[in-house]
């Protein structure tokens, strides 16, 4: 009889290699090994050749970053969506994507179950998770790393004992993650939130002091809210976001440091490294503060802030998120146009903003020639606008007849002391 098929997220490092031969051994179940290629960095296809030399049965590898940036990454960016007003989501954003992939694929090949190598303490696990009882609630869900609760030492002597092929002999001293949207760096020295981190921390920024002692202005064209040029140059989205990457990392901009709340109830202190994503939230804004109005600009922060919990939480499959979608879209779709950054090491700033649709009118806005605002009609607005205060004003606050404050309470009237 036919063992049955298990489908496992797989990078090719210690832990899910390990998985591999775990699950054989402790499920009885036949591992498809599934990788897709979000930015990281990593040849995918020696990826897959290796889960195959490791034990799995199959192994597939695509690349999904198209997939990635114009359904989950241009969507938050749209949303404003920066968890705790610093992290861009760049891993909390290609959980349920992956996830979303590997039901796909336990479909298409039958499988009865799903794997990630997830620890029981990160938020990781509730994504992918969260995800797989969402989308295929019939598959089981394995998790060997939170099953096992090994040391690293206890997985390098099992992968020892099995010839299961591994690069490390020993821990790395940071555990990191990425994709074309971010670095995401944690533990080791770095779990001290006083100790300033290192430099080998960071891959994609150079250090401030170290960046070019002349500063670059760049050009970002969006459409709809959507990022669609560099200076100038129509691009896709792999390309663009590769693009401001390198441009912002060159200037030491993207660099975070975060004291955050986890999901799970802890805080943690994360490094964060987003260069590319750090200057388009920026220029996004930016441009949003010349086509939004007052009223949509404001309450767009309360659906930012929706977003990025949702996002981190992992409910990307959600009705609130299809709910805070349909606001975000019609939200932006006068928010097109072009905004001049000025890059200097490890700051920005905008020097320049323009669009069709701006709200900005210089015959509204100037006092030279050309001035079209009626003067005349803000005597009267300035009457309605505070009869409400001045009606409160002569009838209680100023009228010691009405008995004054009955709460011992600080007066926002402040004493005469002209006499």
């Amino acid at each position: 009889m036919a063992r049955e098929k298990i489908v496992l997220a797989y990078s090719g490092g210690l832990d899910t290699s390990v998985a591999v031969k775990w699950i054989n051994e402790t499920y009885d179940m036949d591992v498809i090994a599934y990788t897709c290629d979000l930015g990281q960095g990593q040849d995918i296809h020696a990826i897959r050749d290796k889960a195959l030399r490791t034990g799995a049965i199959e192994a597939i590898a695509e690349d999904a970053r198209n997939l990635f940036i114009d359904y989950f990454v241009w969507p938050s960016l749209m949303a404003g969506a920066l968890y705790e007003g610093k992290y861009p989501l760049a891993t909390a954003l290609g959980r349920p994507l992956i996830a979303q992939l590997m039901v796909r694929v336990a479909r298409e090949h039958g499988a009865t179950a799903v794997a990630h190598g997830c620890t029981g303490k990160g938020n990781d696990q509730v994504r992918f998770d969260v995800t797989f009882q969402t989308l295929a609630p019939d598959l089981k869900i394995v998790a060997p790393v939170r099953e096992w609760k090994w040391t690293r030492t206890q997985e390098l002597e099992f992968a020892a004992k099995h010839g299961i092929e591994v690069e490390a002999t020993k821990k790395s001293i940071f555990s990191t993650d990425q994709n074309i949207w971010g670095r995401s760096i944690e533990a080791g020295i770095l779990e001290d939130p006083w100790v300033a981190p290192p430099p080998e921390t960071f891959q994609w920024t150079v250090a401030p002091e170290e960046a070019p002692d002349q500063a670059q202005e760049v050009e970002i064209t969006f459409d709809q809210g959507r990022p669609v040029a560099i200076d100038g140059k129509e691009m896709d989205g792999v390309e663009l976001i590769e693009t401001a990457n390198k441009i912002a990392g060159k200037h030491g901009v993207g660099r975070i440091d975060h004291i955050e709340n986890r999901l799970v109830g802890i805080k943690s202190r994360e490094i964060y490294e987003a260069p590319g994503a750090i200057l388009l939230h920026h220029a996004h804004k930016e441009l949003e503060t010349l086509t939004l109005s007052k009223e949509s600009d404001r309450f767009k922060t309360l659906v930012s802030q929706a977003y990025a919990d949702l996002i981190y939480n992992g409910l990307w499959f959600s009705q609130l998120h299809q709910d805070l979608m349909a606001f975000t879209v019609s939200n932006q779709q006068y928010v097109s146009g072009t905004v001049r950054m000025r890059l200097y090491k490890g700051g920005m700033i905008v020097v320049g903003r323009k669009s069709p649709n701006s709200l900005y009118r210089h015959e509204l806005a100037t006092y030279e020639e050309g001035d079209q605002y009626d003067a005349t009609a803000a005597m009267g607005f300035i009457k309605i606008h505070g009869l409400g205060q001045t009606t409160q004003a002569k009838h209680q606050l100023l009228n010691s007849k009405a008995g004054g404050p009955r709460l011992e309470l600080p007066s926002i009237i402040p004493p005469d002391t002209t006499k």
